[in-house]
């Protein structure tokens, strides 16, 4: 059980971090060069973020916290579910209704820089947030064990 709260507490760390990342970084230096440049950019980030370990976070952070959830007794238990809730409302649902049609949008040249950027950057904030807020419950579930 402890091995299976820090796997999820790592999962939910590596996706608040690359979430992080983008938000304060990536997004404001593409913001920084020409928006034809910028849309290629992201285009490639967009093809090349699509691998194992991105899959591995992204779907493992949820189901690992809910798994922790059904194996550890109360008052742990409670912790591990809401971080399996706030992880898949905050992160997973998020990235599949908003962000992956924006990339998609993006990747087709319907939406430009200036009207991706902006709304990319805050949905994504967002789910910087619900996984930072993921780790501190997955923590708690931790301290209750």
């Amino acid at each position: 059980m402890l091995i299976l709260a820090l796997v999820t507490l790592a999962l939910h760390g590596a996706l608040a971090g690359l979430f992080y990342a983008f938000s304060m970084s990536v997004m404001p230096g593409l913001n920084a060069i020409e928006p034809a440049q910028a849309e290629t950019a992201m285009r490639s980030v967009n093809r090349k973020i699509l691998n194992p370990w991105l899959y591995i976070a992204f779907l493992g952070a949820p189901l690992t916290a809910l798994a922790a959830g059904f194996l550890a007794d109360a008052p742990a238990a409670s912790w591990f579910f809401a971080a399996a809730g706030v992880g898949f409302a905050g992160s997973f649902l998020v990235t599949v209704a908003i962000n992956v049609p924006m990339n998609n949008a993006l990747n087709a040249g319907s939406m430009s820089w200036k009207d991706y950027s902006p709304r990319w950057t805050a949905w994504n904030t967002l789910r910087a947030v619900a996984c930072f807020a993921c780790l501190v419950l997955t923590g708690l579930g931790l301290a209750a064990l």
